[in-house]
């Protein structure tokens, strides 16, 4: 089925059985079935598009289970949803079937700070959660860039983090139990209440980043942490990107841990320049930002033992943001520039690929000769402080030798990350977009065995299928 923005191809109409046991699991109201409805849960923000055959909204568990159990009575897809913020096409219906939207499942159903804990559903968005635990003194690591609008169900699905990671870690780092609903439509509770637990298998890491794909989430169990007492931000300039990416080498090789480590290239900063209400230095060829966290006291001491690493080869300066709006304006800066990019180059290809801090360098340096020999413009940025770095080609969509050029490009791109003993998606995930490349990482015994997991969670296949894996036949990229 192709995917496209407009023209969508005619579906069948669902069983009449299966809408009568929806609308009994939901009611009328939370039931959407004309095509105009159904219109704008068929895509996310990768700009891919295949409507549904109907959408559900589920407000608590049981709900779920009831969706799930009659879509895998009549063999149709359900793909679970949050906001649809996600990049890679994993919550597109391409094959049809019921999208069940979570957003309704909204509620922060404990809060237990002596425990440092939260219990939430799927739909409660990041930042609500980062609010509620904040007047308690506390937060919950993960900050993507799209944290005033994503979902914590989203976060868990593809495992997505943002800056913070450097320092506080993943999803996967920061949960400690979820509640799930199966392919057959039984509920699975993994993990504990406690820091610590070793009872079974860990299927809470394992739900975490499948996409939907083995269980539909609909409680988690959140580690919460507690503010740190104060933060330094600092912005460091270099004349090359090379440059830039050698101090961030230097940076993680000392003993203060940055919470925050971004990059941004020389072409980044000037798409970004006029979005911007912080100063960007003209003819920068790489800007980092820095941010340290903790105690107050040694706070000082501690930022300038990374602005020492900051300086070095290359660096025409560092600098502390002396004021709360210096501070605001450098992050709203970093959190424009990929709608920015978007706007510029419609069609700009988007990968976000992980590396070694140490092979950065080699990863900065082996993306400008891709530029340069497919002739396509390679804007990166990203999560430095762990490797994980954008990289976009930005190309014409009408122009199909350029297209064409980028396909070349980006299998470059993905050789030359996995030559560097990185990884093809760090927190976007695989959706639709990535599946074709999955087998060049994962050896056949790995997606064998993937595939087999998968079949023990939803042995009907029901579950966003076509997602994350490529066919058990198809091992070879």
């Amino acid at each position: 089925m192709a995917l496209s923005d407009a023209s969508p191809p005619t579906q069948p109409p669902l069983p009449e059985a299966l809408l009568r046991s929806l609308e009994a699991a939901v009611g009328t109201d939370n039931l959407l079935t004309r095509a105009a409805d159904r219109w704008p849960y068929g895509g996310d923000n990768s700009r891919l598009h295949a409507p549904p055959q109907a959408v559900v909204f589920a407000t608590h568990t049981e709900q779920v289970q009831a969706v799930v159990r009659g879509c895998r009575e009549h063999r149709v897809p359900v793909i679970a949803r949050g906001r649809g913020t996600g990049t890679t096409g994993a919550t597109v219906p391409d094959r049809g079937g019921v999208v069940l939207s979570l957003e309704r499942m909204d509620r922060i159903l404990e809060l237990d700070p002596d425990n440092r804990l939260a219990v939430v559903q799927p739909g409660v968005t990041n930042q609500a959660l980062q609010d509620a635990a904040g007047r308690h003194g506390f937060f919950w690591p993960p900050d993507p860039t799209s944290a005033a609008y994503c979902t914590i169900g989203g976060n868990l699905a593809y495992n997505s983090a943002g800056p913070r990671a450097v320092k506080y870690g993943t999803p996967r780092d920061n949960t400690l139990g979820l509640t799930a609903v199966t392919g057959r439509g039984q509920l699975l509770r993994t993990g504990v209440h406690t820091t610590k637990g070793v009872v079974g298998y860990d299927l809470t890491r394992l739900l975490i980043g499948s996409e939907g794909t083995l269980g539909i989430i609909t409680e988690a169990i959140l580690k919460l942490t507690p503010l740190p007492e104060d933060k330094r931000t600092l912005q460091a300039v270099y004349e090359s990107m090379d440059a830039a990416a050698q101090a961030v080498s230097r940076i993680m090789a000392q003993p203060v841990v940055p919470c925050a480590l971004e990059f941004m290239d020389g072409r980044a900063i000037e798409m970004i320049r006029h979005y911007s209400e912080a100063t960007l230095p003209a003819g920068a060829g790489g800007l980092l930002m820095i941010e340290v966290d903790g105690l107050a006291a040694g706070l000082d001491a501690a930022a300038e033992r990374v602005a020492a690493a900051a300086r070095g080869t290359g660096c025409l300066s560092v600098e502390l943001a002396r004021t709360g709006d210096e501070v605001k304006a450098l992050w709203a800066t970093r959190k424009a520039l990929s709608p920015a990019l978007r706007t510029i180059a419609p069609k700009k290809i988007n990968e976000d690929v992980v590396v070694p801090v140490s092979k950065i360098p080699a990863l900065i340096n082996g993306l400008e000769r891709l530029g340069t020999d497919h002739g396509i413009t390679i804007v990166s940025f990203g999560h430095a402080g762990n490797g994980n770095i954008h990289v976009n080609l930005l190309v014409d969509p009408d122009d199909a030798a350029q297209m064409k050029a980028a396909d070349a490009c980006l299998d470059g791109v993905f050789d030359l990350v996995l030559g560097l003993r990185g990884s093809i998606s760090g927190e976007h995930g695989i959706g639709l977009v990535k599946r074709p490349f999955v087998a060049r990482e994962l050896g056949e015994e790995a997606l064998s065995l993937m595939h087999t997991v998968r079949q023990s969670f939803d042995p009907d296949g029901i579950l966003n299928p076509g997602k994350g894996l490529p066919p058990a036949t198809d091992t070879t990229a």
